[in-house]
């Protein structure tokens, strides 16, 4: 028989593991670009969002026992700004 608490704490650990792929994914991709693609499109700095984004890591490599909690929000929200925003308008550069 499957309760509630079992099925619950595999719903936070699943959760856990997809926000920490998004936010390394995130830091990685931040790692790719150049400074000077940064400025060209007209974003943060890429030390700023270099910073944002590790720390971000590593805070929920820390704080694992609560993906949902207020600052591993915070940074998931940094991390899908960066992937929606930021990185298309970098990526497009590249292209011409």
């Amino acid at each position: 028989m499957l309760d509630v608490y079992s099925l619950e704490i595999g719903f936070y650990a699943v959760l856990a593991f997809v926000l920490l792929a998004v936010k390394i994914y995130a830091f990685v991709s931040s790692l790719t670009f150049s400074a000077g693609s940064y400025e060209a499109a007209g974003k943060l700095t890429k030390p700023t969002w270099t910073i944002l984004l590790g720390l971000g890591v590593v805070l929920q490599v820390l704080l694992l026992n609560n993906p949902i909690g207020i600052l591993n929000l915070i940074f998931t929200i940094a991390a899908i700004v960066y992937l929606v925003d930021v990185r298309p308008a970098m990526a497009g550069l590249r292209r011409r």
